[in-house]
């Protein structure tokens, strides 16, 4: 008899952001994270609602949700 045995499979999850995360467009504190297929950016606050149509259109799934809704 063969056993056939399944390995659950998991979303990948990513580190929370830290005081040493940075925002890819200045040097305040990353607060928001942009997921894109081809990386990920780090936006403040601030730049991160500046962009954050065209990282929607982009397909960019935002992190943490709703974090860019006022």
């Amino acid at each position: 008899m063969n056993a056939v045995t399944t390995t659950p499979t998991t979303t990948p999850t990513r580190p929370p952001l830290t005081r040493a995360d940075r925002c890819d467009r200045c040097p305040a504190a990353a607060r928001v994270r942009a997921v894109l297929p081809a990386g990920e950016l780090l936006f403040c606050g601030h730049h991160g609602r500046a962009h954050h149509d065209r990282l929607l259109a982009s397909g960019a799934v935002v992190e943490p949700p709703g974090a860019l809704v006022e």
